[in-house]
């Protein structure tokens, strides 16, 4: 029997990260609706890898409550309903402006500068209406200020929420009004961390939370399944 090498191992643990991710990413941007069932075999060919890193896949998307099992009917998205949407929307609102108030306290230079960068660019694809840069911006900006919270639960917590409503968020981010007052608080929300003013950053990102809730409560695609 041949040795099981350390590096066979790695290989065979990033194949099966590689393809978990693909998979999520795909059920987040909604390429798999709610109720589609997964083929292992037909993921298996489209990706080309074996079964095995698709079924350790599964098993990761099942503990992340992103696609359930059932015997005799296999793997079926789950995704997130509107109701789930709008649940991950009041919790940024509860934390997220803390979040805020705690990197107006401790921002780093290099951190200020990537938010001036990000805004800057932000600006530009706005100008040109191009939604996909703009939502990659966006993530970027908050990114950066959950980073500069220093607090690895937050920033885990916010990283994840934030990548779990990219799909509506991709769909809010192509109306043009929606984008430019984006930018708008964006703007307002890194002056405020620029003048370490910790009040007003927490006032201002809660009320860009609640800008962005409202608007997706109203959008016609909330009353589907999404995500």
């Amino acid at each position: 029997m041949r040795r099981i090498e350390r590096r066979d191992t790695d290989a065979a643990l990033s194949l099966h990260s590689k393809v978990f991710e693909q998979l999520k990413n795909d059920i987040l941007v909604g390429k798999y609706k709610q109720g589609e069932s997964l083929n292992e075999l037909k993921l298996s060919d489209e990706m080309g890898v074996s079964r095995t890193p698709i079924r350790e896949a599964f098993r990761q998307l099942e503990r992340e409550d992103l696609v359930t099992y059932t015997p005799n009917i296999g793997v079926v998205v789950r995704g997130f309903s509107a109701e789930d949407i709008l649940d991950i929307y009041q919790v940024r609102l509860l934390i997220e402006g803390m979040t805020a108030r705690r990197a107006a306290e401790n921002i780093t230079t290099e951190l200020l500068n990537e938010m001036e960068e990000t805004l800057e660019l932000e600006k530009f694809y706005t100008l040109k209406g191009d939604a996909q840069q703009i939502s990659m911006l966006d993530s970027r900006f908050h990114e950066a200020i959950y980073n500069a919270s220093q607090s690895r639960m937050l920033i885990k917590t916010l990283k994840t929420m934030h990548h779990y409503v990219k799909h509506i968020r991709n769909i809010s981010l192509s109306n043009p009004e929606r984008a430019k007052n984006t930018y708008e608080e964006h703007k307002a929300i890194y002056e405020a961390i620029l003048n370490r003013d910790r009040e007003l950053a927490e006032i201002l990102t809660e009320q860009h939370i609640r800008n962005a809730s409202e608007y997706i409560e109203k959008h016609p695609l909330l009353s589907k399944t999404v995500d």
